[in-house]
Formats: C-alpha cells, sequence, structure tokens
C-alpha cells in the first residue's frame, strides 16, 4: 500500500482549487473570458499581486488558460480548460451552500 493510498482526495481538490481567490477568479470565469482588470474589478480587495501569483499558480495547474494577443499594447486574457470548467459543480454547490445558509 503506497502512502498516499490514506489520503482524503478532497487534498488534491484543495490543493488546486485552495486559498483565498481562486474559488472567486474560477466563478467570475465561468462567465467566460476575462481580462485581467476585469478580474482585478470583480474581485474586491485583491491586490494585483496576488491576482498574478493566483493566476499563474491555476495556469500551471491547468485550470486557467492564458493567450496573450500580439498588439500594441498587448492583451492578455484568462479563460478556463476543460479540466477548470470541470470543476463548475462544486462551485455551484458551494454558491448553494452559501445562499441556503444566510451567505447572500
Amino acid at each position: 500500500m503506497k502512502a498516499n493510498d490514506n489520503k482524503c482526495p478532497a487534498e488534491f481538490t484543495l490543493a488546486m482549487i485552495g486559498g483565498r481567490w481562486k474559488i472567486p477568479i474560477i466563478f467570475h470565469l465561468l462567465e467566460g473570458r476575462k481580462r485581467f482588470t476585469e478580474l482585478a474589478r470583480a474581485l474586491h480587495g485583491v491586490t494585483q499581486k496576488m491576482l498574478t501569483q493566483q493566476l499563474r499558480e491555476m495556469a500551471r495547474n491547468g485550470l486557467v488558460e492564458r493567450t496573450v494577443f500580439a498588439q500594441v499594447p498587448p492583451r492578455v486574457e484568462y479563460s478556463l480548460t476543460d479540466l477548470g470548467m470541470s470543476i463548475r459543480p462544486v462551485v455551484d454547490a458551494m454558491c448553494r451552500w452559501g445562499e441556503e445558509h444566510g451567505g447572500k
């Protein structure tokens, strides 16, 4: 038996989407492609540095795709990959739970 056989599968999920800003980023990207500034405006309280870090980490993990358009000034858009979109049921369940328990 391997050492990770005793791990809760939810630990992997938390490693991928855990943290203060990842779920809100995913929530907004479920609506479609967003530019960095659109995400920053939608996420009240996030710093530019933190948003950049979270997006880079999510891109490394295969959840987010970063598309750079060759124009002046450069335009960058973020979208969810198929893996990122597969988290929709989790985010939807979290939203429903929040609505049902007073987080409206």
